[in-house]
């Protein structure tokens, strides 16, 4: 038998294995009336596959077999092995042109170790993505802004459609990877631009414009390659000086020969193969998401992490290279009715079987032509709606977007990948270390709470709702915040904290909450919280957190203002202080039906001030010559309750009347909590009153005692 022990260990590991088992889950639950969607489309994906892989090859400055290759294997491996029915993988222009920045500075582009080196990318590139997978870090694509996406991808169309300029004019660019040395270089040796490459390539772009304008559907670049093609067959085009890319091969996908034990270039490519890992995968689950979006889908990110690591990996040891997931072949997937991960695979082996057969075609396909093709598809990159929808949302969004956007165009693209990344992490941490702490208040029909900036706060109780989690790098914000509400309102002695958006609280945010308790009890005041989530809440139980505030402390959000209306605040402010009556239970208090003069807030100097306890008092009045208990609430009040030998002397009559008490007369002032009975205290000491008392904790502290009360009916 299975041992308890070994539980937690195989667990996982079987969890991990299921990963690479994808295809025999597809072949099990499959059901055969999805063969025939799936056939068709991937028919219709193959038609892509075949001039996308060419094109994208050339982007990279690799023979265009290996982007053929990595079309064929990437996407059969991708479609068998990744999360989602549509997203197709291979070849794309991104990849493609991280690839070549990657290599250019390592070899000499066409050259064997240039090849070789795609190979060894594209495989590092695959035990990435595989290794997040397996460690289902998946869940780290989300923190990558989409303003990255956006700025990476509009800078490098630019890029592309600068690049293939040189092809497209027939000129040389010089070879660098740099924009402006390329535009420089471009600027010097356009009078040297050979006219019949610029007609065809121009010839190309014009005609799959039009074609993308009037018939969106069919194969473009399939249709302007064929006739390109053509002509330069027919008119015998590449005997006067047109480019062509020469006879494919006709076999298989070949076995690689790779530097696998060559450590220093493994060290040369580790950047940039970071770079293209993390870039894929955030476009595939981009791309994934939003197709899932319309197909209703639930996809597995870990599982497709695995899928694209695998399909590079394919792709690299079967004389491809770096492959990632293409939108454009994934929407049509998705509109050609895919059903399963089989589609994407069909459309590999179509590609395959069409690769065989037209090979000697294709070598008459002009260089001028591929690069035409590429200017559109670079130039379609630039999603200029998107753009100024992030221009005109947040400045975060937008710094980030446009940062990449530059660092793609003028730093190596590696490191703007990565540029674009930690901005987009940075921004995240920075957001989520300042949560936001923000007063609320009751609507108009005082139904619910919610934010109204510029209303002034109750001044006794302040209300806040934190929206963000408590976190070790958010909670010095949190507690400046609370503390510079403090400072604003010194005479809110109590606080409400409203924390149904707070998901998660760590020590830190625990450590913190103890200090704000600690710091309103200080004072005199206490703290209240409403609306806490369970996990948020069991965490405070075991940090100890539930037993220093008291359970009693935790409101249900639709009792808070009455609870503390009626059991902690004091109503005598609301009745003689505050003009604000913030909340319903305020609108219900009358002002008294008496002649009021009494005076506005004063500072109290709590040092001259003189307390008794409520059994001190209780022994007092037993013996002879007892004090005079004056109850300075209101008679309403003081009929409901109260020390049987006490007076009654609102507060606002009394504070007028000081001067009648004698000075050396032994009062003890009376009140609901004490804060009346401080005020008048403070206003008898003026006065010379030296005999005068304060009940602590007023009649709350003497009914907690269990002493005499009396009630008048």
């Amino acid at each position: 038998m299975e041992s308890m022990a070994t539980r937690p260990i195989l667990t996982p590991l079987a969890s991990s294995a299921s990963y690479f088992t994808r295809p025999v889950r597809i072949l099990r639950d499959y059901k055969i009336q999805n063969l025939r969607p799936d056939l068709i489309a991937g028919l219709t994906l193959s038609v892509l596959v075949l001039p996308q892989g060419i094109a994208f090859a050339f982007i990279a400055g690799l023979p265009p077999q290996m982007g053929l290759y990595a079309g064929i294997v990437g996407a059969i491996v991708g479609g068998l092995w990744g999360s989602s029915h549509h997203l197709h993988t291979g070849a794309t222009n991104t990849a493609s042109l991280l690839v070549a920045s990657v290599l250019i500075p390592i070899a000499a582009q066409g050259s064997p170790e240039y090849i070789a080196a795609a190979g060894m990318l594209a495989v590092m590139v695959g035990v990435f993505r595989v290794l997040v997978g397996v460690a289902r870090l998946g869940v780290l694509a989300n923190f990558v802004s989409d303003s990255v996406i956006v700025g990476f991808t509009a800078g490098a169309g630019i890029l592309i459609a600068v690049g293939q300029m040189r092809h497209l004019l027939r000129v040389n660019d010089g070879g660098s990877t740099e924009m402006v040395t390329r535009l420089e270089n471009l600027i010097i040796h356009a009078p040297e631009t050979h006219l019949i490459t610029l007609a065809l390539g121009g010839g190309a772009i014009v005609l799959l414009i039009l074609l993308r304008r009037f018939f969106p559907k069919l194969p473009g670049p399939l249709i302007v390659m064929v006739l390109g093609a053509a002509i330069v067959a027919v008119f015998g085009l590449d005997q006067q000086g047109v480019r062509i890319t020469g006879e494919l091969p006709r076999s298989l996908p070949p076995l690689a020969s790779l530097p696998i034990f060559n450590l220093n270039l493994i060290s040369d490519l580790s950047m940039g193969a970071l770079a293209l890992g993390a870039i894929g995968l955030v476009e595939a689950t981009s791309i994934a998401r939003s197709i899932a979006a319309r197909s209703g889908q639930r996809l597995e990110s870990n599982q497709e992490f695995v899928g694209q690591g695998l399909a590079s990996l394919a792709s690299g040891l079967f004389s491809g290279y770096s492959t990632s997931a293409s939108f454009n072949r994934s929407a049509a997937n998705y509109d050609a009715n895919a059903q399963t991960g089989l589609a994407a695979a069909f459309s590999g082996i179509f590609a395959l079987i069409a690769m065989l057969a037209l090979a000697p075609a294709a070598a008459y396909i002009p260089l001028a032509v591929l690069a035409g093709v590429l200017i559109v598809i670079g130039l379609g990159m630039i999603d200029v709606p998107e753009m100024v929808r992030i221009w005109r949302s947040t400045r975060g969004d937008t710094a980030i977007m446009l940062v990449t956007l530059f660092a793609t165009l003028f730093l190596p693209l590696q490191f703007a990948v990565l540029t674009g990344i930690l901005m987009s992490l940075a921004y995240y941490l920075l957001k989520t270390s300042m949560p936001v702490v923000l007063p609320v208040f009751p609507d108009d029909a005082y139904k619910h709470l919610e934010p109204r900036p510029g209303k002034p706060q109750c001044p006794q109780l302040a209300v806040l709702e934190v929206r963000g989690d408590l976190y070790f790098g958010a909670v010095g914000h949190v507690e400046d915040a609370i503390l510079e509400n403090m400072q604003k309102h010194p005479h809110q002695r109590y606080l409400t904290l409203r924390m149904q958006n707070v998901q998660h609280i760590d020590i830190s945010g625990i450590h913190v909450l103890e200090s704000i308790v600690r710091h309103y009890r200080e004072l005199g005041g206490d703290v209240y919280i409403s609306k806490v989530r369970p996990a948020v809440q069991k965490r405070m139980e075991a940090a100890g957190f539930v037993t220093l505030l008291g359970e009693d402390h935790f409101l249900e959000v639709d009792e808070a203002i009455p609870f503390l209306f009626q059991h902690v605040l004091d109503p005598a402010i609301c009745i003689y202080e505050c003009e604000i009556r913030a909340f319903l239970e305020c609108q219900n208090l009358p002002r008294p039906d008496y002649h009021l003069d009494l005076p506005g807030s004063v500072e109290i100097d709590e040092s001259k001030l003189r307390f008794i306890t409520a059994k001190a008092l209780h022994h007092r009045l037993a013996q002879p010559d007892p004090p005079l208990v004056v109850d300075v609430r209101e008679p309403r009040e003081f009929k409901r309750g109260h020390i049987p030998q006490a007076i009654n002397i609102p507060l606002p009559q009394l504070v007028t009347r000081a001067t009648e008490l004698k000075a050396n007369l032994s009062v003890v002032l009376v009140c609901r909590t004490g804060r009346r009975s401080h005020r008048v205290a403070q206003a008898l000491c003026d006065q010379n009153c030296t005999g005068v008392q304060i009940l602590e904790g007023g009649m709350l502290n003497w009914e907690a005692a269990n002493l005499l009360v009396a009630i008048e009916f």
